[in-house]
């Protein structure tokens, strides 16, 4: 992990400025795979899954499937994910939009509806490690929402991952992956139905299958490498080292980054990375590559920066600069807010905007899971004290037929 100046502009801008362009050779990959499935629905499905998921029996995992993995589950990690489920649920139900109904005017009224989509596919990895967590961030928000189809897909559902499938209210899962699993979400087969949404982190091919299918159905985001931003002056550099290579080890592209106006602070926490990699060998290419600690001149040029990274995860020790980091997936707030804890058990999600989208969006919750849409109601009446207003801008902006279709009326 290296240390630089905030004055060092070139290093800088690579920090803010990361690319999020696919692999070209992925992308090609990804594409052909979405444009099979597409076309020939089932049977390229299936090959597919032969093919990457080596998967020769069915593809859907059965109800008795499910609860023979639950009941392999250890009781610790079963009590686990239970616990981490109701927080989640409790949040959950906390950010479904509410539906309401107001009088602009005497006879003209406007309501909100809120209507949960009909079906959503939840994509979950299958890599080195079973990620439960993962299954219970994308389906428990989508159940809380009403949405009565939550399907989901997993190349290789160890017993844990069905424990959480059951907790969760999986409607359906099924044994598939990478961008064939997507494909079929979006488009459909005979085995798994098409989807109004699809949801859910995974490698590149899953983010560039995505990325495909986005304009026919719509997707949260296209996930980048993880990121996390610490922005700190003083504190336990051990505590912050932790962080930093907890982080790292997701992904060898994980960003770790530390922001601080301490030069001996940050020499702190380099030096606290460098004995914990001692015993976290997953962590040593992504810190290598991509951990670094920027010296800025002041606490407030660190927020700032913090602010034009737009990180994924932002940790700070206090409240006044929390306030402050308004670009962020997710903000972490004083020395036991360990960022692992919402990668768990707080019940806030933990799929979170990367690559700098966090300027516009936060993390996945059940809003991403409905529909909001008006109600207009406007009487005779209603209409009649509405019609100077219509008529004056209608024909301000030279659309004489809306003036004529409320003049018509009301004269």
């Amino acid at each position: 992990m290296k240390i630089i100046d905030s004055s060092q502009t070139r290093a800088v801008r690579r920090l803010i400025e990361r690319s999020d362009t696919l692999d070209g050779e992925i992308a090609r990959q990804a594409s052909k795979i979405v444009a099979g499935v597409r076309q020939r629905g089932e049977r390229a499905l299936r090959s597919y899954a032969r093919r990457f998921d080596r998967v020769t029996g069915p593809l859907e995992v059965t109800r008795e499937e499910m609860e023979e993995g639950d009941r392999q589950t250890p009781p610790a990690v079963r009590k686990a994910i239970r616990n981490a489920a109701r927080h989640i649920k409790r949040v959950a139900v906390k950010q479904i939009p509410k539906g309401w109904r107001l009088t602009v005017a005497t006879g003209v009224t406007v309501e909100q509806r809120v209507v949960p989509l009909t079906a959503v596919g939840c994509y979950v990895p299958g890599g080195r490690y079973p990620l439960p967590s993962s299954l219970l961030m994308t389906a428990i928000p989508a159940r809380s929402a009403g949405v009565a189809e939550v399907l989901a897909t997993c190349p290789r559902p160890e017993p844990s991952v069905l424990t959480a499938a059951l907790e969760a209210g999986v409607t359906r899962l099924f044994r598939v992956g990478g961008a064939h699993a997507i494909a079929a979400l979006a488009y459909g087969t005979e085995t798994i139905p098409a989807v109004e949404k699809i949801v859910g982190p995974g490698n590149a091919y899953v983010a560039a299958a995505k990325a495909l299918v986005s304009s026919d159905c719509p997707i949260d985001f296209t996930a980048g490498p993880t990121e996390i931003v610490i922005v700190a002056e003083r504190g336990n550099a051990d505590w912050v080292a932790a962080d930093l290579v907890a982080q790292a080890e997701h992904d060898p592209d994980a960003r770790a980054i530390l922001l601080t106006p301490d030069r001996s602070f940050a020499q702190a926490v380099v030096a606290a990375v460098k004995t914990r990699l001692e015993t976290h060998d997953a962590a040593r290419p992504s810190i290598r590559d991509h951990g670094v600690a920027v010296v800025t001149p002041t606490l407030d040029e660190a927020v700032t920066l913090c602010n034009r990274i737009a990180p994924e995860h932002a940790v700070c020790e206090t409240e006044s600069v929390a306030r402050r980091l308004t670009r962020a997936g997710t903000v972490f707030v004083g020395p036991y807010g360990a960022q692992a804890a919402g990668d768990y058990a707080t019940g806030s999600n933990h799929v979170l905007p990367t690559n700098g989208t966090a300027r516009y969006r936060g993390g996945l919750s059940a809003s991403d899971f409905v529909r909001v849409h008006s109600v207009q109601r406007v009487s005779r009446q209603g209409l009649r004290r509405l019609a100077p207003t219509i008529l004056s801008l209608a024909n301000a902006e030279g659309l004489i037929a809306h003036a004529a279709s409320v003049a018509t009326r009301v004269d």
